[in-house]
């Protein structure tokens, strides 16, 4: 089989020909049909994420496609049900093993692209702004990276739960579609005063950032008191640091959010937000965006659009 493999951190990972996997107890092997792409593959790549595999790996956090095999005496679907899996490595490939008891079954109406899309980025959304946050109906929402992998999402569930969102990206294309996604209100990134414009909101109570960097600054000086800020990510390469001042006169909370992490220690937290997220699907509340859909060969040019933030949604590679 095909597999995308990094062999050593910082350099480009490449194809190679590997043997076809066999599942053991407890295992599924899952013929891949789409997966998904994360920043988390880019700080995998260069060796800096939190959950980095030991070298030699296969990237690809999320994917989707057919049930192949399960191992000895294991439960799961039916072989050839159409699944969707995070297993944190392993989907750019033709095959994948992953814990049987990862595999979620795919709404009949979701395509595989969609279903490797769709995990990640919503369970991250959700699990930080219901689980963590507690975002009730009639506050404030605002959410950096707006048009992000998970910052859009951010604005769909957001918008479902209630809240005012407030959407904050870069450019005109990236606000409509934060817009289309259900914000309310929008804000160009590249304000020249961003502090200002965010001040102007008349207080904000929740803040959902994946950006890090000056937006988080300008950010909290907006929070009403006891507000929540969402720490999701660093993808301006600058992690902010928090003036603990401003926390203890505001009362605000910030509140980190590792959507994997959860598979450590409560991994029934992760499935009852999927559980919830898919029924939604189905229901047509939620509508994945997909800026790009690639060919398998076109991994690397997937990074570079993540890379360089000119991706919307989600980037996905198509096996095959």
């Amino acid at each position: 089989m095909r597999a995308w493999r990094v062999t050593q951190s910082g350099q480009a990972a490449r194809v190679e020909s590997l043997e076809r996997p066999l599942p053991a107890a407890g295992e599924a092997l899952v013929r891949i049909a789409a997966c998904g792409l994360n920043f988390a593959d880019l700080l995998m790549q260069s060796g800096s994420y939190q959950d980095t595999p030991a070298l030699p790996f296969t990237p690809g956090m999320e994917f989707a496609g057919t049930l192949e095999a399960l191992g000895p005496d294991t439960a799961g679907p039916a072989l050839g049900s159409r699944v969707a899996a995070f297993a944190g490595q392993g989907g750019l490939a033709d095959y994948a093993l992953v814990p049987a008891s990862r595999l979620v079954a795919m709404p009949d109406s979701m395509s595989f692209a969609q279903a490797a899309a769709f995990q990640i980025a919503y369970g991250t959304s959700h699990l930080a702004l219901d689980h963590r946050a507690h975002l009730a109906a009639g506050e404030t929402l605002l959410v950096l990276g707006a048009a992000g992998g998970v910052g859009l999402t951010a604005v769909e569930i957001g918008k479902r739960m209630g809240a005012r969102v407030v959407a904050c990206a870069r450019g005109t294309e990236k606000l409509q579609i934060a817009q289309a996604a259900g914000a309310d209100v929008l804000i160009d990134s590249e304000t020249p005063d961003l502090k200002a414009a965010f001040k102007a909101l008349g207080g904000v109570d929740v803040v959902y950032d994946a950006v890090g960097g000056p937006a988080f600054r300008a950010a909290l000086s907006a929070c009403r008191p006891e507000a929540r800020l969402l720490s999701i990510g660093f993808a301006s390469g600058e992690v902010p640091q928090i003036p603990a001042n401003i926390l203890l006169v505001k009362n605000l909370t910030v509140i980190g959010l590792y959507w994997g992490g959860y598979l450590k220690f409560a991994p029934e937290v992760l499935s009852d937000s999927l559980r919830q997220l898919f029924g939604w699907f189905e229901a047509g509340g939620l509508r994945p965006h997909i800026s790009h859909e690639l060919g398998f060969e076109d991994y690397p040019q997937g990074l570079e659009l993540l890379r360089s933030r000119k991706a919307t949604g989600k980037v996905v590679i198509v096996q095959g």
